[in-house]
């Protein structure tokens, strides 16, 4: 009964750039407010994701927080939710 159970964090984003092996770039888009004016302030970050899967450019992915694959590399896709599965 020594189950660990962990919940990593899981983002929804879009691929924009499959020219790595088995890594994806995907565009995370964050919205938050403005810590004076109180104004939405829409921002986007770039994650590098392991993919085992072999999703195309275009596709919205839901990529999971992970041990490190590599430096920079410290997501994975999870699955695909938007866009044709397989290369």
């Amino acid at each position: 009964m020594t189950e660990k159970i962990t919940s990593a964090r899981r983002i929804k984003g879009k691929v924009v750039s499959t020219k790595m092996q088995k890594t994806v770039v995907v565009k995370i888009d964050i919205s938050t407010r403005h810590p004076l004016y109180s104004k939405p302030v829409k921002t986007n970050k770039r994650l590098k994701a392991r993919d085992e899967i072999g999703v195309p450019v275009g596709a919205e992915v839901i990529v999971e927080e992970c041990a490190p694959f590599s430096k920079e590399v410290t997501w994975r896709v999870v699955e695909v939710v938007k866009g044709s599965e397989g290369k």
